[in-house]
Order: structure tokens, then sequence, then C-alpha cells
């Protein structure tokens, strides 16, 4: 399957109805609640829902714009995941990605929180799927991410989940 497409159904489905919805989370101005930024947070919250907005169409050539050529791409969870690990490098993560496509199918993506503080951008949500190799749903389980940006590209992606319910339904 062509990466692109590979991508596409990756990521999609689940973050293409959140991402407009993310924005809003953080410096909301019509929220009292919610604070606005200062720039340089401002500007990593922008550049990772650029990614995620990039990866939500598979468009492979805008998410390596915004990758530094030494990103790392860190998942924590269940070593017997395939896509549990550390990738460096925008080469070994788009090979992550594919790995990632090809066992795990998102069915819901809900972000709840979202935030900057300078050069970190953390999300945590709700999320579920299934895995094609077992074809089991996961259940509903969350996640948070924390990445890093520098001179406008991301440096660091730290992605954690419930590899438990995860590896649970993968495994069958």
């Amino acid at each position: 399957m062509e990466r692109r497409n590979v991508l596409k159904t990756l990521i999609g489905a689940a973050l293409a109805v959140n991402v407009g919805q993310t924005v809003a989370i953080a410096g909301d101005s019509n929220n009292p609640d919610k604070k606005a930024m200062d720039e340089t947070s401002q500007a990593s919250f922008d550049t990772v829902m650029a990614f995620m907005g990039a990866m939500s169409k598979g468009d492979q050539e805008s998410m390596s714009k915004l990758m530094a050529d030494d990103m790392v791409w860190h998942n924590e969870g269940d070593k017997t995941l395939p896509w549990i690990g550390t990738w460096n490098g925008k080469e070994e993560i788009f090979k992550l990605l594919e790995v990632f496509s090809k066992n795990m199918k998102a069915t819901l993506w809900e972000t709840e929180d979202a935030f900057a503080s300078g050069d970190t951008v953390a999300i945590f949500g709700r999320m579920n799927g299934t895995t094609p190799k077992s074809g089991k749903e996961i259940g509903e389980f969350t996640f948070a991410l924390r990445a890093k940006v520098k001179d406008g590209k991301l440096v660091l992606w730290n992605w954690f989940e419930d590899s438990y319910a995860i590896s649970k339904a993968y495994h069958g």
C-alpha cells in the first residue's frame, strides 16, 4: 500500500474530527478560564496541531517539513506491540507509522485537554480502536502526548497509551 494511503488510513478519521476542536482548547478568548498563550507557546502549539492535521490528511510532505531531521518518536508501553519503542529520524518515523497503521485502526479519538508551555505541548484524550491482527475492539482508553518543538520543528513526539488494553486486544 502506498505510504500516503497508509497514513490516511492510520490517522485520517481519528484526527480529522478533532483537529479543529483541539485548536480551540488552548487560548480560547471566549472562555475566561482559558488564558492566551505566550508567543513561544502558541508557536509550539500551532506546530503540533499542523503536524496532526498533516497526519490526518496523509500529507507526508507537510509532515516532513514540520519534523526536525533528528526528531525522536517514542511510544511508551507493552514492548510486545510492534509500535512501542523509540524511532530516530524522519525515515524511521515514517516506517513506524506504516507498522502502526497495519496494526491499529482508531475508531474514536477525542481530545479532552491540550496546552503548551514554551517548547512543550501536552495533549490528553480518549481513544478506542480495533487491532486487525485479532479483529478485536480495544475498548475506550486514555492517551497522553508530550511533544517538543525547536525552531518551528518537532524534535520529540512522546506518546503514552493504555498498552495493557491494546495488548489484550492485539494478542487476542
